[in-house]
């Protein structure tokens, strides 16, 4: 189960970087998306923008030392079901807001994006309570790999759903 954990950390981690990253590549746009996906915070659109950008900035530096790990993932499971609230509300009420969860994107907030955060949340959720300790060198290198890829493959849903799926 350690390795669960380190396969884990390394993907929400590498997806939280990517992701607080990106916000701050584009923050004005970014905190101008906000209103659309939470329109009951308007006037405090940069005020969201700025907490959510740090919240997401403070995950992998904490997932990194096993001591903190619980914190990093629990602080991600949080992140994780607002986003995912947020999301399935904006798709309820039939609003056309973007995904800028990776950067600047025109693709509408839809099912792809629940099911991503459902994926992220059940990891955030299985790493929080797969126990600590250092497995094998060996397991540690495949089991960060393992992570590494889902990561990258999570960051880049939306292009590989838009490579298989045309859209009229």
């Amino acid at each position: 189960m350690e390795l669960v954990r380190i396969g884990c950390a390394c993907l929400i981690g590498l997806v939280f970087a990517v992701s607080a990253t990106s916000k701050l590549r584009d923050f004005d746009g970014f905190a101008r998306s906000v209103p659309a996906l939470v329109p009951a915070w308007p006037g405090r659109a940069r005020l969201l923008a700025t907490t959510t950008t740090a919240l997401e900035a403070l995950v992998p530096p904490l997932l990194i030392a096993p001591p903190t790990a619980a914190y990093g993932f629990g602080l991600a499971a949080a992140l994780l079901a607002a986003f995912t609230t947020a999301v399935a509300t904006s798709i309820r009420r039939g609003r056309r807001a973007t995904c800028r969860c990776f950067g600047p994107s025109s693709v509408p907030l839809g099912t792809r994006h629940l099911v991503r955060n459902g994926a992220l949340l059940t990891c955030a959720a299985l790493g929080g309570l797969s126990p600590g300790g250092l497995p094998p060198a060996g397991g540690i290198a495949v089991a960060a790999a393992a992570g590494l890829v889902g990561a990258v493959l999570i960051v880049a849903l939306d292009d590989i759903v838009d490579l298989f799926v045309r859209t009229p």
